[in-house]
């Protein structure tokens, strides 16, 4: 594909349907993170529990106790992180509302050097100062996104939450699955899906970043190789010094 296609229309009514629909909110991250760390801790309980030689029994409830207290535990960490950020927004928005009340020259001081640092100058600068300062509520908007560099949207915290408890359930049990199912090799179909499910989420990471898909895919799939063979390491040798004769 060209690298210089357009995403999008740019006729007027291309652009004034965009624009009256607002940014729209991606939650994607949220599931690479999900599926990432699921996929990460699931399978490295499996290299775990079968360098450690126990039994299948174990590794499935090592596995879902993983799947489950680890997902809810992410997703709560996510829920609260992403609370934080609108709280620190709610904060800000309410300082600057403050100041615009109380110190007001010196607000649109700051506006007239934030767009004189943009290459603003003489009477563009002063019609820009007094459009900007002309309306609180955009005088407040620019100042959030200008001075504190703070998006003008907001996800929810719930939404992302629920999108990485998810990811991190249906990736997580990717490693699971051949041993569920009782397939003859289970350990190596486990390995060779959660290599497939590493790839894979890694290679989404592309979508919001100029690395090539097959390289953010090949940097994923390197981190969880990493972090099942330390697991499978840390198994064989705990098994080691607990056959060990006293």
């Amino acid at each position: 594909m060209d690298p210089r296609h357009l995403e999008h229309g740019h006729t007027p009514r291309d652009i004034a349907k965009r624009l009256q629909q607002g940014p729209r909110i991606s939650y994607l991250r949220d599931w690479v993170y999900g599926g990432i760390d699921g996929t990460v801790t699931t399978f490295a309980v499996v290299a775990g529990v079968v360098g450690a030689e126990l039994s299948t029994n174990a590794l499935l409830i090592l596995g879902a106790a993983n799947l489950f207290a680890d997902g809810f535990s992410m997703a709560a960490a996510n829920y609260s992180g992403t609370k934080a950020e609108i709280e620190e927004y709610e904060q800000v928005r309410r300082m600057e509302e403050r100041h615009v009340e109380l110190a007001p020259e010196g607000e649109r001081e700051e506006i007239r050097q934030i767009f004189q640092a943009k290459g603003f100058s003489g009477d563009a600068l002063d019609s820009a100062v007094d459009v900007i300062t002309g309306t609180r509520d955009r005088w407040i908007d620019t100042m959030m996104t200008e001075e504190h560099g703070l998006p003008p949207i907001s996800r929810s915290p719930a939404r992302a939450a629920l999108t990485t408890f998810l990811a991190f359930l249906v990736c997580g049990s990717i490693p699971l699955l051949p041993f569920v199912l009782g397939a003859p090799g289970s350990i190596w179909a486990s390995t060779a899906m959660t290599g497939i499910t590493f790839f894979s989420i890694g290679s989404l990471r592309s979508r919001w970043s100029p690395t090539p898909w097959w390289r953010t895919g090949m940097e994923t799939f390197l981190i969880g190789i990493t972090a099942a063979s330390v697991a499978y390491l840390v198994g064989v040798i705990l098994a080691g010094f607990l056959q060990t004769p006293a």
